[in-house]
């Protein structure tokens, strides 16, 4: 089960990605309109120096966040009022916009993929994939459609790794809060 949940954050590489393409298809201008399959190339991720308040402000608002996100249907129109909430929920929360709350889980995001699920330590995202890879491999008990599935997945991750991190600060800070990040984030990719 970690290595799936490592192998979605690192293969969506911006997290939010369920929540945030749900709400993709209501965000106004700039934003691609449907979240790209896990093979797809995800959008380019706007690298930020994390602080430790948006940590926690993101730690604070994502079970209210996925509880409106989860509600919109696939395929949803826009709908102001949704935005409203979200926006909402991120400015109670310490951000300016929904916008700024997702822009921070996805750095949060792109650092969790680069962490070994088992030891906890960053050890980059080329080298999480690499052990799923095996892992699966060598896993008997899997059913063999469940695994090719899996495997061609993991492939085609490894084909577009994610980009490498920009703010090294970030990694520090993502091991300090590493459980509860996991936990909070993760809920929203399985």
């Amino acid at each position: 089960m970690l290595a799936c949940f490592a192998a979605a954050t690192v293969a969506a590489s911006t997290d939010g990605a369920l929540a945030q393409a749900k709400q993709q298809q209501m965000a106004p201008p700039a934003k691609q309109q449907a979240a790209p399959p896990p093979a797809a190339q995800a959008p380019a991720i706007k690298q930020i120096a994390l602080t430790e308040k948006q940590i926690e402000g993101v730690l604070a608002a994502s079970k209210d966040v996925d509880a409106i996100t989860d509600k919109i249907p696939d395929n949803a129109k826009p709908d102001p009022k949704i935005d409203t909430q979200l926006d909402a929920v991120a400015k109670k929360n310490g951000f300016a916009s929904y916008d700024e709350y997702n822009t921070v889980v996805d750095n949060i995001s792109l650092v969790l993929g680069g962490f070994d699920p088992a030891t906890k330590k960053f050890v980059g995202a080329e080298a999480v994939l690499k052990a799923q890879l095996a892992q699966i491999q060598a896993d008997k008990k899997m059913p063999a459609k469940d695994k090719k599935a899996a495997l061609a997945d993991l492939n085609e991750a490894l084909k577009s790794p994610p980009p490498a991190i920009e703010n090294k600060g970030n990694i520090d800070l993502v091991a300090k809060y590493y459980d509860k990040l996991a936990e909070a984030l993760g809920e929203s990719e399985e």
